[in-house]
């Protein structure tokens, strides 16, 4: 008898974030089922913090998952976070919840923004608009602020791939070594 194929279920219904999942997913599993529905994070629309930026992806995972019934949820979300030197960077993080409760959980390199654009932001304007009016570039979904930064040289998708493998791997490890 052939294994059940596991139920996915992403909490959003954005592209780049559902990409990243069908990049990540087949490193985990021959044959995998995905669902996706548009769930409340809990937090601000531009989180501010590691803090609250996982906490939202958090939410996401945990409610889509017992919505689906699902073998896995998977929450992902992009906030802003104080770094070095003074400077504001982007973060991603990934939570990946299973049915158990257990808690996998990654997060994507971070870049720094422009001192203006940061200016805005903690000013209170949500990261796209600040982009847009400081640097005249409308954000993309797909390749997202990172895209914009790096003059096109890395996406979104690879960044939130990123953080959703080291999501699985970490509850992977958990589980004694596989999924």
């Amino acid at each position: 008898m052939a294994p059940r194929r596991p139920v996915l279920a992403l909490g959003s219904q954005q592209p780049a974030k559902r990409a990243a999942v069908e990049r990540v997913a087949p490193l985990f599993w021959t044959d995998w089922e995905l669902r996706t529905a548009a769930v409340p994070s809990g937090v601000r629309e531009q989180p501010l913090g590691d803090e609250e930026t996982v906490h939202g992806a958090w939410q996401r995972a945990s409610v889509v998952r017992a919505r689906f019934d699902a073998d896995y949820g998977i929450g992902i979300e992009s906030g802003v976070a104080a770094g070095p030197f003074a400077r504001l960077f982007v973060v991603s993080w990934a939570v990946v919840v299973d049915r158990m409760e257990r808690i996998g959980i990654g997060g994507a390199e971070r870049f720094p923004l422009p001192p203006a654009v940061a200016a805005r932001v903690l000013a209170g304007d949500e990261l796209s608009t600040a982009i847009a009016a400081v640097l005249g570039t409308a954000v993309n979904e797909h390749g997202g602020t990172v895209a914009v930064v790096s003059g096109g040289r890395r996406d979104r998708v690879e960044l939130l791939a990123v953080a959703l493998l080291h999501a699985f791997a970490d509850l992977e490890r958990q589980r004694g070594g596989s999924l």
